[in-house]
């Protein structure tokens, strides 16, 4: 006993006051810093279809409101997210928009550039390999406006919203659920 108390002395002795409640205070207020680290999942089943970290923009309409309020994620609590200055329960959001690609997109791109690949593949071949002046083919004529007819519409069209459906819900993950992914690093511009 004796022996404890006296490296207790010691210690107070090397680290006067000032410096205990300084250091103190540092690990205290780098504890909240560990927890602020929460972000707003919307999911589908499983998969994650939206991610915002405070301070991105936020675009929602409530139920039974007419309009859409835009505003940014302030703080996320387990039931609701502080948009600027307004608590929004998450049982009251009617649905979310976003902009989000999906398969049909992808398949449309692809559609868009083989039919814009044959025809430039076919007029290289015309031109410069055969050395006639350059003509339409009808097939690949067909072909490409074909693929851009379909390709084009697949492509732009995007659903733009999402409504919020027993599928779908909203979560605040924080640090260590297998839903939460490290926000991107901010850039810094300088001048």
């Amino acid at each position: 006993m004796l022996f404890r108390f006296s490296i207790f002395n010691t210690l107070i002795t090397f680290v006067n006051t000032r410096n205990l409640i300084f250091i103190f205070t540092f690990f205290f207020c780098l504890s909240f810093q560990t927890n602020a680290q929460k972000q707003l999942v919307l999911l589908k089943k499983q998969k994650v279809l939206l991610r915002l970290n405070p301070g991105d923009d936020f675009v929602y309409s409530l139920k039974g409101v007419k309009g859409i309020h835009k505003s940014y994620v302030n703080n996320l609590s387990d039931t609701a997210v502080v948009a600027h200055q307004t608590i929004v329960p998450f049982h009251k959001i009617d649905r979310v928009y976003f902009k989000r690609s999906s398969f049909v997109n992808k398949i449309g791109a692809l559609f868009v550039i083989g039919g814009a690949g044959i025809f430039i593949i076919d007029q290289f071949n015309t031109v410069v390999v055969q050395g006639h002046d350059p003509a339409l083919d009808d097939r690949v004529v067909a072909v490409t406006i074909t693929g851009l007819a379909a390709g084009l519409p697949m492509m732009l069209i995007r659903k733009k919203s999402q409504r919020m459906k027993p599928s779908y819900h909203l979560l605040t993950v924080k640090k260590g659920s297998v839903f939460y992914t490290e926000p991107p690093k901010q850039m810094v511009i300088e001048n």
